[in-house]
């Protein structure tokens, strides 16, 4: 390609014009670049969440555009109204006829005539860019005019704008001119552009468009971009473009700035390595002694090493140029695209060209986004610093901007938008990398805690800063570690420990599944069975520190966790989708780990049994590991002796301890033990029908001993009882002991409960869970077509004993008996429901049917038990509260099961609602879902139910009839009104029906007199006015007849409450008055802006406005002469 090098002078007078530009830019921006690291004042607004400033217009860099048009919208696309043209004039003429031709929208295809354009080629992608380009090029060589006016064609076709840059236009027009006249073209009735506009074909013209532009500067970073004409030009017109407060154009423009300005610095590169070979062979020539020195070829690495410092120096011109003059602008535009495009952009400048980008006067402005209201700006920000930072080279330049914005990075993993949590956490993890000293133990701290985000995420991320910051260092001295018999210890140890540690250390001891779901992938010492096993069993040795009860119990749950997530693969409840299916590959993971971890516990797991046997935690803990077992291998691997010593063990501990998890758990390990899948479950069988057998007959002498005639029990024999009962109840829940006859003795002791009052609470309400079971395992046995007869009768006496026994219960003098009645009462109107006939008609004789009676206890129970205030002190311990709240709300669940299941009937909900709002912290998701699914079963019924909580409500705070409408309790009703309304949600005509019942319950309720004298419930519709916007336009007027037909007329002047009325009869009537002018506006057509007359209800008010309103009330109510027609 031939060289087109511009003269000396020519470049000179373009330099100063460039400076000259240049420095009345930084006069009318000074805060742009200004050079040290704190924000300038509109930067620092982001702190503030305050919004980014107007696009602000810039000079080109031949001469500054002339004022621009009328001030548009900034925030949307910017259109002209215009004559709307006939499909013929759409199609337009010849490019050289009067009229220009229309290109197609944003969504759209060009003329027939622009299917040859630069726009139609990128967007269809048929032509290689490079042909394409080249094609430019050599139009460009020939006319470099025509080729310049088709390009700044392209980028107003790329921006969605429909008009043609004409050759005269381009003559005789600055680009300021010719922008603002594009702007008349854009189509009015389309707000979208290639770049936004959806779809595979525009997703793919972006790609294209960016492409084209780099490929552009490439093929002409030869010759043509230093001719003074096209990069000038190019620039000047890409900067107006950007200062355009059009989104379409400045999004596009600026989109092609920062690749253009990518580009460039490809060139600046290219043309480094080139000075720097040539630098390096004029050296090497000059070294060679006079006799071997060529001076044509000396002669000519001197040129050509002045013209490469002159490209250098005109490159790096055009770059600041750039940069100050869109950058600096649009790097807080209003538009976040806008934003985050050039924080992409400028990340990949000082990844590939650090000597000019990465610098601290550039580093600021990435700085200064972090705090950008917009999550995917602050995300590409943090993209950018991590590019820098995983380079050690780049990071330890950056030393000024880490300890500038530190802060702010560590304070941005606790991101509202996960994703900039994560990255900023791996932007942490990368300073830790190269600059641990950087970061403080309390940044450290805030990223420690993340491990236990419910974010999988976020915890993973953090858990690798865990492992980096903890776990990452290797230990020399730990390699010769050895126990006390000489057991070499794993070289995981000392991190375990620190795990451990770790753990403890952060008080969250619940908690566990979470901290080992964070490391799992992390770091493979969470496999380490041995390691942990021995840390456990053997020893320690000379230079070992035991481990003491706090940190064995510690080690044993985050063990049991690890054991759990390798055997299943899920991740804890909160993390992870629950639609999620492990692939092929994490399937054969998992069996692997599942069958090492079994050969292990196999043979270990006797043994921690028996060293913790008296501990009743560690028991509790380690008895869930035989849940994760592949039982096959007792049998595969010839290990029955140890299943043998294990049973043993289990029959041990269920004889020692009576707490009812450590009880559980050895029940279902006897569940999973004798599953019937299991080669071995006969054995099992075996030994579990020996402990049932010895659990019977400890029941049997217990309640001998305990219930003998005229003997009253020692301590001794309630604390055998009470075990008893505990044991039998453990194993009721996952095994079918009907055979052993328990019921029998399970119903007496209820019955004793419930008549005689000096037994033990826990012996009444264990005795009661375990009859619930006993029963509960009768109903199965009948899930059969046919039920037996005898059976069904045997359960039907059964269960009607059981319920009035628990009736007794309820008047219990111990709350802990109430609640344990009262829930298994709610459980049995579950399971005994009608519903239960849909496919066996014949449990109809099992039905129960909630009786008046037992309802209004049950809800009695929750006026006396649930709604009550926490008495607040400070002696109460938290975690005391914690339970009481959560025992609190276990029991208002169990009621609005009722509800929701429509076992009993909507209207008993009423006390639920009624506290809706004083207890909304407490229960406030509960009441709602109950709303939300009673009103799925009848809306009418729901609405009436919420009328009757306002109506009681209101009752409750009367004082002599009267009430006050001003004071705190009279505004929480209106408050929880509202709540109820906003309810309904904003389908009006769904909740027609509903609505005006509601309307229909409380304008009967407001009118009620007492001894026909007063209205005492007026005031009620004030509250009634928080659904009256709920109401459609022509049932408004129907509740204002309705109301006007049940006005009690003789009594209106007794009120105090007038206002109530006036209010509420005002909400019904306005909105209608308001469509009503709205709409006759429109029909005579009255101009914007112009007064209109004074409309009925406006004549009134000035009419009365002297008169007392309860005056106007009375004349309308007594039906005198002054009544206004229109009332």
């Amino acid at each position: 390609m031939a060289s087109v090098r511009p003269s000396r002078r020519t470049k000179e007078v373009a330099m100063e014009t460039m400076s000259q530009v240049t420095s009345s830019l930084r006069r009318k921006n000074n805060s742009g670049d200004d050079e040290d690291m704190e924000p300038s004042s509109e930067i620092s607004r982001h702190e503030e969440d305050s919004d980014f400033e107007e696009p602000v217009q810039m000079p080109a860099p031949s001469k500054p555009p002339k004022k621009r048009a009328a001030k548009k919208d900034d925030v949307t696309q910017l259109t002209v109204k215009k004559s709307r043209k006939t499909p013929v004039e759409k199609a337009g003429t010849s490019r050289g006829g009067k009229q220009a031709s229309t290109v197609g929208t944003a969504a759209g295809t060009g003329s027939a005539e622009d299917d040859g354009s630069l726009f139609e080629a990128v967007k269809s992608g048929k032509t290689a860019l490079q042909t394409l380009v080249d094609d430019w090029v050599d139009e460009y060589k020939q006319d470099r005019d025509s080729a310049l006016l088709e390009l700044i064609q392209f980028f107003v076709h790329c921006s969605g704008c429909r008009g043609r840059v004409t050759k005269q236009i381009y003559e005789t027009m600055e680009h300021s001119e010719i922008i603002r006249k594009m702007t008349e073209e854009f189509d009015e009735e389309n707000a979208d552009y290639p770049l936004i506009t959806p779809g595979p074909l525009w997703k793919k013209f972006r790609s294209n468009f960016c492409d084209f532009v780099m490929v552009l500067v490439t093929q002409c970073q030869y010759s043509i971009i230093y001719d003074q004409y096209m990069m000038d030009n190019l620039i000047s017109l890409l900067t107006v473009l950007t200062d355009s407060q059009v989104r379409a154009f400045r999004h596009t423009s600026t989109l092609a700035s920062m690749k253009l300005m990518t580009a460039l610095v490809n060139v600046a590169l290219n043309l480094s390595v080139n000075f720097d070979n040539t630098q390096r062979q004029y050296d090497a020539e000059r070294q060679k002694t006079k006799n071997k020195q060529a001076s044509d070829r000396l002669e000519l690495l001197m040129n050509k090493r002045q013209e490469l410092e002159e490209n250098q120096e005109e490159i790096r011109n055009m770059l600041i140029y750039i940069f100050k003059g869109v950058f600096v602008h649009r790097y807080r535009d209003i538009l976040a695209d806008i934003r985050a495009i050039c924080m992409q952009e400028i990340g990949l400048w000082m990844k590939k060209y650090p000597n000019m980008f990465l610098d601290d006067s550039y580093l600021k402005y990435v700085g200064w986004t972090l705090y950008d209201k917009q999550g995917s700006v602050r995300l590409d920000c943090l993209k950018c610093l991590c590019s820098l930072f995983d380079d050690e080279g780049s990071a330890q330049k950056m030393e000024l901007f880490t300890s500038r914005f530190k802060d702010r990075i560590v304070e941005m993993t606790l991101d509202k938008e996960y994703d900039v949590a994560v990255q900023a956490v791996k932007l942490v993890c990368l300073i830790l990398k190269y600059n641990e000293n950087i970061l403080k133990d309390k940044d450290c701290e805030n990223v420690y805690e993340l491990v236990y985000s419910s974010h999988r995420a976020v915890a993973q991320a953090a858990g690798e800063f865990l492992n980096q910051k903890l776990f990452d260092k290797k230990d020399e001295a730990a390699k010769s570690v050895k126990t006390k018999k000489g057991k070499k210890r794993s070289d995981n140890t000392p991190l375990i420990r620190d795990l451990v540690q770790f753990f403890i250390e952060s008080e969250l001891h619940e908690h566990g599944a979470y901290l080992v779901d964070s490391l799992w992938d992390i770091n493979q010492m969470m496999k380490d069975w041995e390691c942990m096993t021995d840390l456990l069993i053997e020893e320690p040795g000379r230079d070992e520190d035991a481990f003491d009860d706090r940190q064995e119990e510690s080690l044993i749950e985050l063990m049991v966790c690890c054991i759990k997530q390798a055997a299943t693969g899920e991740s804890p409840v909160g993390r992870g989708s629950s639609n999620r299916r492990p692939s092929i590959k994490e399937n054969r993971q998992i069996q692997e780990d599942k069958v090492k971890l079994t050969e292990h516990f196999i043979v270990i797991l006797p043994e921690l049994l028996n060293k913790y046997n008296a501990d009743a935690e560690k028991v509790t803990t380690l008895l869930q590991i035989p849940l994760y077992f592949d039982l096959e291998i007792y049998t595969t691997s010839r290990l029955e002796k140890h299943l043998q010593l294990l049973l043993t063990l289990l029959l041990n501990i269920v004889s020692k301890h009576t707490e009812p998890e450590l009880l559980e758990n050895c029940s279902k390990c006897f569940e999973v033990l004798c599953d019937e899948e299991n080669s071995m479950a006969n054995k099992a069988s075996t030994g579990r029908q020996k402990l049932i057998d010895d659990l019977t007959k400890q029941l049997n002498d217990a309640y001998k001993d305990y219930f003998q005639e005229e003997e009253q029990p020692d301590r001794n024999e309630a604390f055998a009882m009470l075990a008893a009962l505990k044991r039998i109840y453990a194993f009721y829940c996952c095994h079918d002991l009907s055979k052993w006859k328990l019921q029998e003795t399970l119903f007496k002791i209820v019955k004793q409960g419930s008549t005689v009052p000096h037994i033990p609470w826990e012996i009444v309400c264990a005795a009661v869970e375990g009859a619930n079971a006993s029963i509960l395992w009768d109903l199965k046995k009948l899930d059969q077509p046919i039920p037996p007869e005898p059976e069904l009768n045997a359960l039907k006496k059964y269960l009607d004993e059981f319920m009035a026994d628990l009736n007794n219960l309820l008047l219990h003098e111990n709350d802990k008996v109430n609640e344990s009645a009262y829930m298994t009462i709610c459980d049995l109107l579950i399971v005994f429901s009608k519903y239960m006939t849909t496919s066996q008609p014949a449990m109809q004789v099992l039905v129960i049917e909630p009786e008046v009676s037992l309802v209004r206890k049950l809800t009695d129970f929750l006026s006396s038990k649930v709604f009550v205030e926490d008495v607040d002190t400070d002696e109460a311990d938290e975690n005391i509260k914690i339970e009481e709240l959560h025992t609190r709300r276990n029991l208002l669940a169990s009621f609005a099961k009722l509800v929701v299941y429509n076992v009993i009937h909507i209207k008993n909900a009423v006390i639920m609602f009624m506290n809706y709002m004083k207890f909304y912290n407490d229960y406030g998701d509960i009441i709602k879902n109950t709303m939300s699914k009673a009103r799925e079963i009848n809306k009418i019924l729901t609405a009436k139910s919420l009328t009757e909580a306002l109506a009681r409500s209101f009752a409750e705070m009367k004082v002599g009839n009267r009430i006050d409408r001003n004071s705190d309790r009279f505004n929480s009703l209106k408050e929880l009104g509202r709540r109820f309304s906003l309810s309904f949600g904003l389908d009006n005509l769904k909740n027609r029906d509903a609505v005006a019942q509601i309307h229909k319950e409380g304008i009967h309720f407001s009118l009620q007199s007492v001894d026909n004298t007063a209205l005492s419930n007026l005031a009620f519709l004030e509250i009634l006015c928080e659904f009256t916007g709920k109401l459609m336009k022509q049932d408004k007027k129907t509740v204002v007849d309705y109301l006007d037909r049940h006005v009690h007329k003789g009594l209106i002047s007794q009120n105090e409450d007038y206002q109530s009325l006036l209010t509420y009869r005002n909400s019904l009537i306005q909105g209608d008055i308001d469509q009503t002018s709205v709409a006759s506006s429109r029909m005579t057509g009255r101009p914007r802006g112009t007064r209109a007359k004074r409309r009925p209800i406006e004549s009134m008010c000035i009419i009365y406005s002297s008169v007392p309103w309860h005056t106007i009330w009375l004349c309308y109510f007594i039906h005198l002469p002054t009544k206004p027609h229109y009332l």
